[in-house]
């Protein structure tokens, strides 16, 4: 069958429906998956888009033909997917197309956890598969069975806290109409002295209220507002399938992924001595400096959640944390999970008695970051990244793991080509605000040149 190539990405397949994706491509889909990894089980799980349905009925009908029984778990976040892989120790695919907009759908795949396919490793097989429709002779006729993990999901999360500990803390929480409204609450039952006030707590495909990315300003602002106005102790903005978290502070400001990676870090190291911590090559100095303090490894790997699972795994760390608000842990499987992360935060502030504007503090007035800029670019992007290699490989410390990393005394910077569009994507740091907006002005002009 002819597909569009483009819909295999470095770490999942994602399309917009029906033109790039749709129910025929599923269900090849689904019987290449099984072809290729030749296993006898599937768990399967959506998230809510309109699309979600049919998509999942056309994918299980694929996966059943093959021969594979299928693990329907219903409609759940991206965390509890995982969850139910790891604790069933199978397989799966996940409907879902994450934080993109509503016309949008795609699949998440699970080898083994933590192992994921990933464009390095099982993704491009999948593609050539449903192209050439070479699948393997099924034996047999799959079945589908239904089972709800929630409840093993929600013990597991909360004994990952001391929720004896917790304070009195007000929490704003915005869902944004995806996935992860209704196990939040559930989840938050269990925590008597805190006050959960919802946003948008309820799984709505049309995404009534704003877009399911809460990297984008927009999507932010409200929760920000009202954090401010009603006088929160924190609040917190999920994506679209509640694996990506971000927070928002008792000021109302939007705290930076590398921040809270290096705030989190540091607060486990004094739970797990010596331990390691793994960090994207994007990530403020404040990361590594906070890890190295608390007697921690801090190690750097490329970006991508399928990256991150791999290599955590690989050196039992602790803990890691992306710029875009993934934050893996040992303890869960060494995936991303949003709803672990916030439980984290509102132990640390009730441990440590003070407030959040206050822990970011220190790292605000030494560390002065960018932010990732993205610049669309005519030129070939690696014809681009080389240029900027050879600008700085006489005068600094060059790393090649993930696009262009150059380190100086005082400052540095990643440039990255996207893996979806003709971007190269900055983020720079300085130990001032002065000479980071110089550099990220030479940057942005070398590389818009």
């Amino acid at each position: 069958m002819e597909v569009n190539p483009d819909i295999f990405k470095a770490y999942d397949i994602r399309g917009v429906y029906p033109e790039d994706l749709n129910e025929e491509v599923a269900r090849l889909l689904g019987r290449a998956f099984v072809s290729f990894l030749g296993v006898e089980k599937v768990v399967v799980g959506r998230d809510m888009r309109v699309s979600s349905p049919s998509m999942f009925d056309a994918l299980t009908q694929g996966l059943m033909e093959q021969g594979a029984d299928v693990i329907n778990i219903g409609q759940v976040s991206t965390d509890q997917y995982y969850y139910a892989c790891a604790t069933l120790d199978e397989a799966g695919m996940m409907v879902t197309a994450s934080h993109n907009p509503a016309e949008y759908s795609g699949f998440k795949m699970v080898r083994r956890m933590p192992q994921l396919l990933s464009g390095d490793d099982g993704i491009q097989d999948l593609r050539r598969l449903v192209e050439s429709a070479a699948f393997r002779r099924p034996l047999r006729q799959g079945s589908m069975t239904e089972q709800d993990l929630s409840a093993g999901f929600i013990e597991l999360v909360l004994g990952l806290v001391d929720v004896g500990s917790l304070s009195s803390l007000r929490v704003i929480a915005d869902t944004g109409n995806g996935m992860v409204g209704p196990i939040l609450k559930r989840v938050y039952q269990h925590l008597p002295s805190v006050e959960l006030t919802g946003m948008y707590l309820d799984p709505d495909g049309t995404l009534p209220n704003h877009g399911l990315d809460p990297l984008q300003p927009e999507n932010r602002a409200e929760l920000q507002d009202r954090v401010r106005r009603e006088g929160a102790d924190v609040g917190f903005a999920f994506d679209g399938d509640g694996d990506r978290f971000f927070t928002i502070d008792d000021r109302g400001e939007f705290v930076a992924g590398d921040f809270l990676t290096a705030l989190l870090g540091q607060y486990l190291l004094e739970k797990v001595a010596n331990a390691k911590v793994v960090h994207d090559v994007r990530a403020s100095w404040a990361v590594r400096d906070l890890i190295r303090a608390a007697g921690g490894i801090p190690l750097m790997e490329r970006v991508g959640h399928a990256f991150f699972k791999k290599r955590m795994a690989a050196e039992s760390a602790i803990f890691g944390g992306e710029v875009t608000g993934h934050y893996y842990f040992k303890d869960f499987f060494f995936a991303d999970s949003g709803i672990v992360p916030s439980l984290l935060i509102l132990e640390m502030l009730s441990k440590k008695k003070t407030k959040l504007s206050d822990l970011l503090a220190p790292l605000q007035a030494r560390y002065f970051i960018s932010g990732e800029i993205n610049s669309r670019i005519i030129a070939n992007p690696q014809d681009k990244l080389q240029q900027i290699a050879q600008a700085f490989d006489d005068v600094a410390e060059v790393d090649t793991l993930d696009g262009i990393s150059a380190s100086f005394e005082n400052w540095h910077f990643n440039v990255r080509a996207s893996n979806t569009e003709p971007l190269l994507r900055l983020n720079l740091e300085a130990t001032s605000k002065e000479l980071m907006e110089e550099k990220r002005n030479e940057l942005l002009a070398m590389i818009r040149d």
